[in-house]
Order: structure tokens, then C-alpha cells, then sequence
């Protein structure tokens, strides 16, 4: 089923309405009715009743994002909120590095004791835990050096700050933050893809697809790097996704028109 961005936008925050000091597009965008005069929305074309949200120019109205603005615009906030949630997750990771880092022997006395209480409960269902690659993994950190988990923490840090960064850009759709996104994702794709040749699991196989779904549409659907025409083709597309304009395109539409009909009776 085909979604309606524009009224399902309106729905949520109303409609937008502009009275054009134009009389032939003024005419065309209000209407009288049995309660009152009513504009047409900028957003959706719908006729909302009450006074225009704003006057002047038609060159001076609003640029309402419509149609496939919307939808992309839904598309990079749910980017965003993905990036915003790793990136929370990433600093409560190079905290917890950090912590590590300070406590390590005490840690490593835990995580001992926990062992052995554990071990025969997993040798009873025959699982060796010694041999678990959790378990190795883990007391492979343990040998690690203080100032190596002070790096790893600073590098996470770094690491979340740019995804918190991408969140927020992506959110108020700033174009520096698409490029930043696409620029930053692609870069990470390769170490992504080394550790599915490590260990494949289906949580690593969503994420990189994720990943490059997300870097193939931003450089396609705004159209980064000069592809499909660059920024002025994107900035264009934008424009003529305005009913104003398109309501004056079809008034000088009419005029000319006649201007034809009259000049060959």
C-alpha cells in the first residue's frame, strides 16, 4: 500500500498555508466556504478553514518538503535513532573499558572465582567452558596493559562521538552529515567485512547490510559526489516539490496559453 507522506505528515502537525500577494495564484490556493474562508495546504493540497499561516510574495512562501522529501527525511531519521542508540552503546562500552582498565587485577580475581563455581555445572551438560571462545576472549583481555584499555577507551570514544555527530546532522537533515555518514560507514565497511571471515553471525550479516543499504541510498537519493546531477540537481528537485510553485507554473500555464489562442483566432 502506497504511503501518503504528505497528509500523513499534515496529520501530525497540521497543515501549512500561505496567502501569495499574487491575485491569480491567490485565487487559485483560497476558497470560500459555508464557515469560513479556507487556504490550501503548501504540504498535502488539502483546504484547511482559518486565517493563512503566513502572506506575502509567492517567492517569499515556505519551502514545505513534500512527497519524496518526506519519505527521505524518514529514512535518515531512522538512521539517525540507529546511530544515536550505537553510539550510546559504544560510550557505555569504552566506559566499561576504562573501568576495566583501573580494576584489572581485581577483576581477573572475579571473574576466577566465578569460573570455578560455574565449571562443573557446564561439565555436567559436557561443555568444556576452559575451551569456550568467550571464556578465551576474555582472559585474553586480562593480559592486555593498562595503557592499551586506556586507547581502546579513547579510540571508542572517538568512534561513539562521531556516530552521536552523524545522529544528530541526520536528524535535521544537514548535508554535511550525509556526507559525514557515507564518508564514515563506507570506511568501517572493510573491517566489517574482515570479521565475517573471523566469525559469522547473523547480528554482523544485518549490520553490514545495513550499512551499505544506508551508504548506496544517501549517495543516490541526494546525490552526493555529483552523482545524478550533484547538489544543484538536488536543490532543483527539491524546489519543484513546492504546490505554490506548482500552482504558478499551471497559472502562467493558462496565460500563455490564451495568449496563444488569441494571437491565432
Amino acid at each position: 500500500m502506497k504511503i501518503d507522506w504528505d497528509r500523513r505528515t499534515c496529520a501530525r502537525r497540521g497543515h501549512v498555508t500561505y496567502a501569495p500577494d499574487e491575485p491569480r495564484l491567490r485565487e487559485r490556493l483560497h476558497a470560500e466556504t459555508a464557515l469560513g474562508g479556507a487556504w490550501r495546504c503548501l504540504r498535502c493540497g488539502d483546504f484547511a478553514l482559518g486565517e493563512p499561516h503566513g502572506s506575502g510574495p509567492a517567492d517569499h512562501a515556505p519551502l514545505v518538503p513534500r512527497g519524496k522529501v518526506l519519505r527521505d527525511l524518514f529514512v535518515l531519521r531512522f538512521l539517525a535513532i540507529e546511530r544515536a542508540v550505537r553510539g550510546v552503546f559504544i560510550v557505555l562500552a569504552a566506559v566499561a573499558v576504562w573501568k576495566f582498565s583501573n580494576s584489572q587485577d581485581a577483576v581477573r580475581r572475579l571473574f576466577d572465582e566465578y569460573l570455578d563455581v560455574f565449571r562443573p555445572v557446564f561439565r555436567h551438560f559436557h561443555y568444556d567452558l576452559d575451551h569456550s571462545p568467550i571464556v578465551d576472549t576474555v582472559q585474553k583481555t586480562f593480559g592486555y596493559k593498562h595503557n592499551t584499555l586506556v586507547l581502546v577507551a579513547v579510540l571508542l570514544l572517538a568512534y561513539a562521538l562521531i556516530e552521536l555527530v552523524e545522529a544528530v546532522g541526520l536528524w535535521y537533515a544537514k548535508r554535511w552529515a550525509e556526507y559525514l555518514t557515507v564518508v564514515a560507514t563506507a570506511a568501517f565497511l572493510p573491517l566489517e567485512i574482515y570479521e565475517l571471515t573471523e566469525r559469522i553471525s547473523w547480528l554482523k550479516i544485518a549490520t553490514l547490510f545495513l550499512n551499505i543499504l544506508a551508504v548506496l541510498y544517501i549517495l543516490l537519493a541526494k546525490r552526493l559526489f555529483g552523482l545524478r546531477g550533484g547538489h544543484r540537481a538536488f536543490e532543483e528537485e527539491r524546489q519543484s516539490a513546492s504546490l505554490l510553485e506548482v500552482e504558478e507554473a499551471g497559472g502562467l500555464r493558462e496565460v500563455s496559453a490564451s495568449g496563444q489562442a488569441s494571437r491565432h483566432p
